[in-house]
């Protein structure tokens, strides 16, 4: 008998595939968004040419975590819940919540929402939207099965 008789091969499930979609659909609205402020200018994390680099560098070292579970790896599954789905999460949905609640008049924070802003929003949901999907989809049975089997 080879070695090839004893090891199983399972194919990645679609909920996986989800997952490292949805990660890297949020890297590439997390860099857009970058790109942005970058471009606009500002003061707020990343905001600058030079503050791009610490940003840049922790969305490829998420990619290769990403890529890591992808390929079955449980303690990257794991990093990436907490990473990317507690921490991460809290600091995309702190500083638009603070804004929604200090303001009285909603009409005026989006009537006048300028196109770029718009473009700097549509980045954030997308970003939010695709983690908020693919953290989940990390722990389905199909997923959870897959992993524990790696």
């Amino acid at each position: 008998m080879t070695d090839t008789a004893f090891s199983v091969s399972v194919a990645r499930p679609g909920a996986v595939r989800v997952a490292f979609a949805g990660l890297v659909t949020a890297l590439a609205a997390g860099v857009a968004e970058g790109l942005l402020r970058a471009v606009r200018g500002g003061t707020e994390f990343g905001a600058t040419a030079t503050g791009l680099l610490p940003r840049l560098a922790i969305y490829l070292v998420v990619l290769g975590v990403a890529m890591h579970m992808a390929n079955g790896s449980r303690v990257s599954r794991a990093l990436l819940t907490v990473g990317i789905g507690m921490i991460g999460l809290v600091s995309l949905i702190i500083e638009p919540l603070a804004v929604l609640l200090s303001t009285d008049d909603f009409g005026a924070l989006f009537g006048g929402l300028a196109p770029d802003s718009a473009v700097l929003v549509a980045c954030r949901a997308v970003h939010i939207l695709a983690v908020v999907l693919a953290i989940p989809a990390m722990y389905t049975p199909a997923a959870h099965r897959w992993f524990t089997q790696r």
